[in-house]
């Protein structure tokens, strides 16, 4: 930063034609006019005497505080910060500018004696390491005589984290696992519906007898009977996000040598948050859900539960990213026993479609969820036209082929609630029917 104050051009104009009309009016014998140039001079002397010593100087930090009522900070939709700006005794104001990427969002004339700090609440659609914004400012002097150079511009990146929406009923797998849950399953336990009523046995618990049908069954007693219940388990969900595509609504930016609008949500930001919202749905019923990336070979997040595990989740999905050429797998990462597997991807290669039939055939109950933005052809030319519709219907070709293979294909950016719901009232389960969990 560069600690000089100069004088705007207008001081400086003023200042001249004040010199100006005091020699005209000294040469003529006028001393109205001489006066009245004389003023515009004595107070560029003036202002030039008041000139504020030191720089202006400017941080953009994290918000120390939120308001309730709005959306944790670093989530999409709303990402809070704070401008701390700090002017040299003297000066009057200055002037902010703030820039998301290339494209000024605001400038404001601020006020500042000593210095203030401003609240910048930035409004986003997209998930994942990015920028809040860019920032920099210039002095403004008393009557605006005077500006200092401009500060050097500051910026500062954060993780957006994914937001979770709401899920009414979810899909289960086919298999349910474990001895406790929110579940129903096929397994003869407690906690469930009824099961059968049965006579009674060693090892049956005597509250179970039902005296209603013991009365009515053999009145003198000479045999008990128990109600049997099902007993409650837990489901096991692994969430796959393929991080392969990250691509927008517009063809011409899937070959990467143009980014997306900073308006439009791209195919990792709709993954990012539909993986979050099953999560936080499965979580809260107390199943255990993990996650796992098919655009990189790392460890994936085992399956667990509680609140913990849902800000894993959303953490691991924030920081999931194209990594560069992704390498060809031989095989489907391997997947829990019985777990429902849930693959979020564009589909616009084999790869992901691959690994859904794949674990379908393994026994599996898999969902394919469709995470590719709706495509804007408006302003293509015709050779990019008929290159996106050749795409287009490969990747239909690819879901009606997973559809062939009973994988069940749910396309997020229309109703994802709704189609989630038909997908669970399809994969209801009638207690004593198919193979036992």
């Amino acid at each position: 930063m560069v600690e000089g104050w100069a004088r705007t051009r207008a001081s400086d104009a003023a200042v001249l034609v004040g010199a100006v009309l005091l020699v005209v009016g000294a040469l003529t014998g006028r001393p109205d006019v001489a006066v009245l140039g004389a003023a515009p001079v004595v107070a560029g002397f003036w202002e030039r005497a008041r000139r504020p010593r030191g720089v202006v100087r400017l941080e953009l930090t994290d918000a120390e505080q939120q308001d309730p009522d709005v959306q944790e900070a670093g989530s999409a939709g709303t990402v809070h910060a704070t401008v701390r700006l700090r002017v040299p005794e003297g000066a009057a104001a200055a002037v902010l500018r703030v820039r998301r990427g290339a494209r000024q969002v605001d400038e404001v004339l601020v006020l500042a004696e000593g210095g203030r700090d401003l609240p910048l609440v930035v409004r986003t659609v997209r998930t994942g390491p990015q920028e809040i914004a860019t920032v920099d400012a210039q002095g403004v002097g008393v009557g605006a005589a005077t500006v200092s150079e401009p500060t050097g511009p500051v910026s500062r990146a954060t993780l957006v984290l994914p937001v979770p929406g709401p899920l009414r009923d979810l899909p289960l797998p086919q298999r349910l696992r474990g001895l406790t849950g929110a579940h129903e399953s096929r397994r003869p336990g407690e906690g469930g519906g009824l099961r059968d009523v049965h006579p009674y046995v060693t090892g049956d618990r005597l509250r179970r007898i039902d005296w209603r049908v013991t009365a009515r069954r053999a009145p003198d007693l000479h045999e008990l009977y128990v109600r049997r219940e099902h007993a409650l388990a837990e489901a096991v969900v692994l969430l796959v996000v393929d991080s392969r595509d990250d691509v927008g609504p517009d063809p011409r930016t899937w070959r990467g040598e143009e980014r997306p609008l900073p308006q439009d949500p791209t195919s990792l930001d709709l993954a990012r948050t539909a993986a979050a919202s099953l999560a936080q749905g499965y979580l809260g019923l107390g199943d255990r859900v993990g996650l796992d990336d098919l655009g990189v070979r790392r460890r994936p997040l085992p399956p667990g539960g509680g609140r913990r595990q849902l800000e894993r989740i959303r953490h691991a999905l924030a920081v999931t990213h194209p990594a560069g050429e992704p390498t060809v797998r031989v095989r489907a990462p391997q997947v829990p026993s019985g777990a429902l597997v849930v693959v979020f991807s564009t589909f616009l290669d084999d790869e992901a479609a691959a690994a859904a039939g794949h674990w379908r055939r393994s026994g599996h109950r898999v969902l394919a969820v469709d995470v590719l933005p709706t495509v804007r052809r408006r302003g293509l030319d015709d050779r990019e036209l008929l290159a996106t519709r050749l795409v287009l219907l490969a990747r239909e070709d690819r879901l009606a082929g997973l559809a062939d293979l009973d994988v069940e294909v749910v396309t997020w950016r229309d109703a994802p609630a709704v189609a989630l719901a038909g997908l669970a009232r399809r994969g209801r389960r009638r207690p004593g029917a198919g193979v036992p969990a």
